[in-house]
């Protein structure tokens, strides 16, 4: 009996040692199972919040459009000149300078892709290092959304338009400076004689009464010109044509209103050269659709040394986008109106 006792006593024990060893082997495993996925928590939380804005600026950021109409698609891309072996960027977003930043997801690259909906949006790409510290970040760049009027159902979009097409009062007119024109800016004569315009014309032969072939010798007359290229920047004004660079300053020299043979109106607003300058004309005129002061997008230029007779040109308007748009942007510009 007290062998039995015994044996007994053996088997209990060795119950309770198997189930504490399955029971410590359990915990063990959830042990094991929970701590990496805390630091797996601790990492992301860190590199959520490793947006360091005093990240030194050396990113810089390419392809931003001069404006975008609401819909369009934004491409950047994020380049750093020094060699690195990180490779682990980020991009931000925020609605306005007073926002915060937030991570756009699924964009872990050099290339930003997104659509242009809210006017004043800023931009930023940050690269990592391998600790998810912010390693250098690109300075801020802003989305400028500019629909030109095209949307009716505001009656200052409505009142806009009617200025585009040239129909205003003339107490509406102000005076302008050339930091409405400020940049550097491409002659388009030469994409139309490419036909990388040849769109544009078709989508007008839609909606007008030429044909596209008739429309494309229409503005073949208009466009040409062999300076296709200008830069503005202060009051001077430097012209790039045939490889030759020619420079000369201009002042402010009023403004005049025309009367076209449809009964619409444009305004001229005019510059006239500062002394003497080799190969620059006496004034330049420009014409861009609007009527008072605001950043010019495009403009139709007109220049020789008779004002008066400039003021006859009404043919050949040599026009001009800025020098950062590629000939399927200016398209979608030119269609867009």
């Amino acid at each position: 009996m007290k062998k039995v006792m015994m044996e007994w006593s053996s088997l209990t024990a060795i119950i309770f040692l198997l189930v504490g060893c399955q029971t410590s082997g359990s915990d063990g495993g959830e042990s094991a199972n929970a701590e990496p996925q805390a630091t797996e928590e601790v990492e992301e939380s860190e590199h959520e919040h490793g947006n360091d804005d005093n990240a030194p600026e050396d990113v810089i950021i390419t392809g931003l459009a001069d404006h975008y109409h609401t819909g369009d698609t934004i491409e950047l891309t994020a380049e750093l000149e020094e060699d690195t072996e990180y490779d682990h960027w980020h991009w931000y977003i925020r609605e306005d300078h007073d926002d915060e930043w937030e991570a756009v997801p699924d964009l872990g690259g050099t290339d930003y892709q997104g659509e242009a909906t809210v006017d004043g949006q800023e931009i930023k790409a940050v690269l990592f290092d391998n600790d998810h510290e912010a390693y250098v970040q690109s300075e801020p760049i802003e989305v400028v959304i500019d629909d030109h009027g095209h949307d009716h159902s505001h009656a200052h979009d409505e009142e806009s338009q009617k200025i585009y097409e040239g129909y205003f009062e003339d107490d509406q007119i102000e005076d302008r400076t050339l930091s409405d024109w400020q940049g550097d800016w491409q002659s388009v004569y030469p994409y139309l004689q490419s036909g990388d315009l040849d769109e544009v014309f078709t989508h007008k032969a839609e909606e007008g009464d030429m044909t596209a072939e008739e429309y494309k010798e229409y503005y073949e007359i208009g466009y040409e010109t062999d300076v296709d290229r200008i830069v503005i920047e202060n009051n001077t004004f430097t012209f790039f044509e045939e490889g030759q660079e020619s420079s000369g300053d201009y002042t402010y020299d009023g403004y005049e209103i025309l009367t076209y043979e449809k009964g619409n109106r444009g305004v001229r607003f005019i510059f006239k050269l500062e002394g003497e300058a080799e190969g620059m004309p006496g004034y330049i005129q420009f014409s861009d659709h609007s009527i008072f002061p605001t950043d010019s997008h495009h403009y139709h230029l007109y220049w020789g040394d008779d004002r008066e007779a400039l003021l006859d040109e009404v043919t050949n308007w040599p026009t001009y986008y800025p020098s950062d748009l590629d000939a399927d942007e200016i398209a979608h510009e030119m269609i867009a109106h």
